[in-house]
């Protein structure tokens, strides 16, 4: 099927898959599909691919388009996609190495305040752990592992709970 829901579906299954560059072509022409009309649905595929273009190391595209997304979903009353989007946002910059501006995005970030769900908490607080690291704070990233590791426990997703465990063992 070419409609867009079917096309966003195929465009993460592709990001799993490891085809980053088919995924991100499939969320853009689904994006596109469902426009202005379905803006929602717009900005969810929009948060997707800017996740997939962060998982492929692509960091060119435009960070305006991540936060416009998350206000977006914000606006639309999706709050888990807008504090997931903002996330992602806090992720590329831990990557391109703005540790002031990664700050800055996950101190406003509450999850708790939020009744976000276990998953977005413990990818919260792996972001937390990992900007703790880059700022040599390894105290502070223990703690925020403990957390992500509580949080994956509560999710019941093995794959996030094994992730945790290797950066615990890292740590």
């Amino acid at each position: 099927r070419d409609d867009p829901p079917a096309l966003a579906l195929r465009g993460i299954a592709m990001a799993q898959l490891g085809d980053y560059d088919r995924a991100r072509k499939l969320l853009r022409r689904a994006a596109r599909g469902f426009g202005t009309r379905e803006r929602l649905a717009q900005a969810r595929c929009q948060v997707a691919e800017a996740e997939v273009a962060l998982a492929a190391r692509d960091l060119s595209g435009p960070a305006r388009a991540l936060d416009a997304a998350a206000k977006a979903l914000d606006a639309l009353g999706d709050r888990a996609n807008a504090l997931y989007a903002r996330l992602v946002g806090a992720r590329r910059q831990l990557l391109v190495g703005e540790l002031e501006a990664a700050e800055q995005t996950l101190a406003a970030v509450d999850v708790d305040a939020a009744g976000a769900p276990p998953p977005l908490v413990a990818r919260a607080e792996l972001t937390r752990a990992e900007l703790a690291l880059r700022r040599v704070r390894v105290a502070d990233a223990a703690a925020a592992l403990g957390r992500a590791h509580a949080a994956a426990v509560a999710a019941g997703i093995p794959a996030l709970v094994a992730e945790i465990g290797r950066a615990r063992r890292a740590l």
